[in-house]
């Protein structure tokens, strides 16, 4: 009883305050099925890392940041090894049946550089800035890689936010992908040409793409090398367990240990303050404009085109796989349960992945240049 009344006197409102946080992320996983993996373990952390017993250097606490130096803060190890998973789920064929759907991918970066001089603005340092703009592009792995690199004092911040913004991609998208096109534009039919590709060229893409940008965005070349790496495995045909392997038990695994680790950072001093909710703030602007950008570059390409774009598959082009395409695809039926716009916009959701990536090695030569790192 006197530990009891001890552990009672000593709980603050602001550690209640985080367990309603993490409860709150609980619901979502279990009730709205949102990213469960993720959200499970990071509500359950949040819980775990606000008790009153929760001291700094013992116990749980010890252990949660012991996960968080290795898998996180040392060598990104969980990121990486998370996109080793990503690329052996990622089917190219729809992107290099239509290359131009890389166009929507990079257009979708659009609100990360935007936000990138908006945070500089508000006061924010430059590698905290340019950490804070890369949740834009809702790709965890790459904004903790991002925030890391430049030794963001608000990597958990960026961390928590990223992977939200992630799992809340059906809640977030559609109603700015309604706010952006008319019903008429929604309505456009896409027809899905699809073209046999040889099994060398599934082969040769990944080695390809990982060696152009290692010489384009050098930076980037350990995010996209891995994803790639990932993807080889899918593709050269003789590790179909290995493959198998790495898209259903590595991804969970790693992301489970990530949700926790991630969590690890939660601590309800460090958390509640003002700029984390700045932070929050402007990643779903980040975000927002993202998805804006693609919607928009369609728009303008269909001027042009004979054959029109739904401008919806625009939307798909943040990194966010397959969560965007889904939705974009979602949307699309509930305007016309004939309208199928699945593979236009897998192939746009995988082209966001890699200029995701690109766009945060460019990013972080640039800061490093400006900062002399």
């Amino acid at each position: 009883m006197e530990i009891l009344y001890q552990n009672m006197m000593n709980l603050q409102l602001n550690q209640v305050i985080m367990w309603a946080i993490g409860a709150l992320l609980i619901y979502l996983a279990i009730a709205k099925e949102m990213e469960p993996a993720l959200l499970l373990p990071m509500g359950f952390g949040a819980i775990l890392v606000n008790l009153p017993t929760a001291v700094e250097g013992t116990g749980v606490q010890h252990v949660l940041d012991t996960l968080f130096a290795i898998g996180i803060e040392g060598a990104e190890l969980f990121p990486l090894m998370l996109f080793i998973g990503i690329g052996a789920m990622i089917d190219f064929q729809p992107l290099l049946t239509n290359p131009k759907l890389m166009i929507f991918g990079a257009a979708a970066q659009f609100g990360i550089f935007f936000t990138l001089a908006l945070a500089s603005l508000l006061g924010f340092k430059i590698q905290d800035a340019a950490s804070i703009a890369i949740i834009g592009a809702a790709d965890g792995p790459t904004s903790i890689f991002v925030a890391t690199e430049l030794d963001s004092k608000y990597l958990g911040a960026i961390m928590v936010a990223a992977y939200s913004y992630m799992a809340l991609v059906p809640l977030v998208q559609p109603p700015i992908i309604r706010l952006c096109t008319t019903r008429e534009e929604r309505l456009i039919k896409m027809q899905y040409k699809g073209k046999p590709v040889a099994k060398i060229t599934k082969i040769l893409f990944p080695i390809v793409v990982t060696v152009i940008v290692g010489l384009v965005a050098p930076d980037a070349v350990a995010l996209i090398g891995f994803l790639m790496f990932g993807n080889l495995i899918r593709e050269c045909g003789v590790l179909n367990s290995l493959s198998e392997t790495a898209q259903n038990v590595l991804a969970n695994l790693i992301t489970i240990f990530l949700g926790i680790s991630i969590a690890s950072q939660m601590k309800a001093a460090e958390f509640l303050q003002v700029d984390t909710l700045i932070i929050i703030g402007l990643g779903l602007f980040a975000f927002i404009f993202d998805t804006v950008g693609g919607i928009l570059v369609a728009k303008v390409m269909n001027l042009f085109s004979k054959e029109k774009i739904n401008p919806m598959i625009g939307a798909a082009g943040i990194s966010a796989f397959p969560m965007s395409a889904r939705v974009v695809h979602k949307l699309g039926l509930k305007e016309d349960n004939s309208n199928f716009l699945l593979m236009h916009s897998i192939g746009v959701n995988v082209s966001g992945q890699i200029a995701s990536v690109i766009a945060g090695g460019l990013i972080l030569a640039l800061v490093k240049a400006m900062i002399g790192g």
